[in-house]
């Protein structure tokens, strides 16, 4: 059974017209999936800034929160070392009680006999 002429090339034709229908659908298809790359891409961009940001943000409260600590930190230790190195005027019984050590100190010192 032979085809004819025209049957062979409509049949031709239409394979052709097959595989430009299927290249086309593949090109659309490789275009959608750049396209859906990129936007993933920058929709992951997006979520890194964000983190990034969020990341400063805390960063920059912890260390605000760190300086004040220590700023009040240091204003204690400043206020007690200035009270520290403040002149203090012994009162007559530390006065008594100060004697009483030097003189229990020499005593050691000297094993128990002074001059």
């Amino acid at each position: 059974m032979k085809r004819d002429r025209g049957s062979q090339d409509a049949a031709v034709e239409a394979a052709i017209a097959q595989v430009l229908d299927a290249e086309h659908a593949a090109r659309d298809a490789v275009r959608e999936a750049e396209e859906a790359a990129a936007a993933m891409t920058e929709a992951a961009r997006a979520a890194a800034r964000e983190l990034a940001a969020r990341t400063e943000r805390r960063i920059g409260s912890v260390r605000a929160r760190f300086e004040q600590k220590t700023a009040a930190e240091v204003t204690t230790l400043d206020a007690e070392a200035a009270a520290a190195s403040a002149p203090h005027d012994l009162s007559t019984e530390e006065l008594a009680r100060l004697d009483a050590a030097v003189a229990e100190l020499a005593r050691q010192l000297t094993g128990g006999t002074l001059p």
